[in-house]
């Protein structure tokens, strides 16, 4: 079995979208343009991950998304553990194991701060035992009404783990072609929307400041019911208007968790993490 950096050209992407219908029957996402536009389009720069080749045959992949992120004081960039599929052909051979150290290994000596993820409760312990990850908090999952009633938020360089949006990288993000991110200004803030439950329950999240750039569609939201998956900093959390949806409704609680490749941070402090699904895979 050979083990090789992923390739973004489209022949190879294509190859990847094979692996994914053979692994994930009915998932409709895995298009040619979400493949570019996730693997190569990035801002932040191209996917960074390992697959795993029997002779000119893709038997496994793993892939991680750069992204910026304020931890622990400084802006860096980090990885976002993403896709990983192996054919049913390769299973329980360990190729996920062996494919996601091989791509810390390149991620910590390409400079690298180090990983994050968000994994469901079958997921999670592998990510800890067996690659060392750091379960750091369980998400928020709640639905409420209109804006987000947090008090001020703290400066970024004084959290744990913040996503740093350019508004390069913000443009990207809303510009996914499986799922396309809603923006609109108000009250001096962002506010994102995707579909989760289609419109009627978007998932939502916001940011400080003004729109950095036009919407890239205008399409409307008009539900005034939210979905809100992700973290704030304890000190100035208040969730008054959004309440938790109970874990018996839950298809899977979802953990945040991280591995550090640098001595600066040996674990991220779970009461100082700002997050939302802005900032990882699931709408």
């Amino acid at each position: 079995m050979r083990i090789a950096p992923v390739q973004h050209d489209q022949a190879t992407l294509a190859q990847y979208g094979a692996l994914f219908a053979a692994c994930f029957p009915g998932a409709d996402k895995f298009t040619p343009d979400y493949l570019t536009w996730l693997y190569a389009a990035n801002p932040d720069g191209p996917a960074v991950g390992m697959d795993a080749w029997d002779g000119e045959r893709l038997a496994a992949h793993y892939v991680c998304i750069p992204q910026r992120a304020w931890v622990e004081g400084r802006e860096v960039l980090v990885l976002l553990s993403l896709n990983t599929a192996t054919h049913p052909d390769y299973q329980g051979k360990g190729l996920f194991t062996k494919l996601a150290a091989a791509t810390f290994e390149a991620g910590a000596a390409a400079g690298f701060d180090g990983v994050y993820g968000v994994a469901n409760a079958n997921s999670t312990p592998g990510f800890v035992r067996k690659l060392g990850f750091q379960l750091v908090r369980p998400l928020e999952a709640r639905v409420g009404l209109g804006t987000l009633s947090h008090g001020p938020r703290a400066p970024a360089a004084q959290l744990s783990f913040e996503r740093s949006w350019s508004p390069e990288a913000l443009a990207w993000r809303c510009a996914n072609p499986h799922n396309p991110v809603h923006r609109r200004a108000h009250g001096g803030r962002q506010q994102f929307y995707a579909a989760a439950f289609g419109l009627r329950l978007p998932a939502y999240a916001e940011l400080d400041g003004p729109l950095q750039a036009a919407p890239h569609n205008g399409a409307p939201v008009l539900s005034p019911l939210r979905l809100l998956i992700g973290l704030a900093p304890d000190a100035n959390a208040s969730w008054w208007n959004y309440a938790s949806i109970p874990q018996r409704l839950r298809p899977s609680p979802l953990n945040l968790i991280y591995r550090s490749f640098v001595p600066r941070v040996a674990a991220l402090d779970p009461s100082r993490i700002q997050f939302s699904f802005l900032d990882f895979d699931a709408y």
